[in-house]
């Protein structure tokens, strides 16, 4: 659930400060869960907070294995996409950052 937070946030174009504001928690407690590895960390309250924000912005989180309630359109992460083939490297990016320099 934790990416579908980040994911829900990437979704709706706002960044951990409006997010907060929707829910009515702190920037803090937005930090404290998108941070957690599997459970989500935070009390009960502002998680069901966060929750109902998100769909009143038109967020639908869709558990594993269930479908969606209004349909619409959305975008799931399939059971066997869980190992996460790409996965972010860390490298030196190459050229610079306006690109390849080109001489006339």
């Amino acid at each position: 659930m934790v990416a579908q937070l980040r994911a829900a946030r990437a979704l709706l174009g706002i960044d951990q400060r409006q997010l907060a504001e929707l829910a009515g928690i702190s920037v803090p407690t937005v930090q404290r869960m998108e941070a957690s590895t599997d459970v989500i960390r935070g009390n009960v309250d502002s998680l069901m907070r966060l929750l109902a924000a998100l769909d009143t912005a038109g967020i639908e989180l869709i558990n594993e294995g269930a479908t969606s309630r209004d349909g619409g359109r959305g975008v799931r992460l399939k059971a066997s996409a869980n190992a996460m083939p790409f996965q972010h490297k860390t490298s030196k990016p190459t050229g610079t950052a306006r690109g390849p320099r080109v001489r006339p």
